[in-house]
């Protein structure tokens, strides 16, 4: 990958905001082969995406899912594998901690 293109991958992680997919198609124009790319560096971690709607840590956890409305899900996992924390779009949140 050359550094232009490096750069402008890091830009879009650090500036990108939920919705993922939707934003990474309408705001910054990347085609659904960059999408893993950018989201294994967002998430920090390798990932799996399904369908470019489900997004799924190395465990097979889904980690994020986002609706063609926008409307999106994150959870975070702690060591043994348990949801420690949830979120969605409408700014609910569970804390399993």
């Amino acid at each position: 990958m050359n550094k232009k293109y490096e750069k402008y991958i890091d830009y879009i992680v650090n500036d990108i905001e939920e919705p993922y997919f939707e934003n990474m198609k309408e705001m910054y124009g990347l085609s659904e082969k960059e999408y893993e790319m950018v989201l294994s560096k967002i998430f920090n971690q390798p990932i799996t995406l399904e369908r470019c709607l489900n997004v799924y840590n190395q465990y097979g956890d889904k980690i994020y899912h986002e609706n063609s409305d926008g409307m999106w899900r994150k959870w975070e996992f702690n060591l043994d594998g348990n949801v420690s924390y949830y979120i969605d779009s409408h700014g609910y949140v569970t804390d399993n901690r």
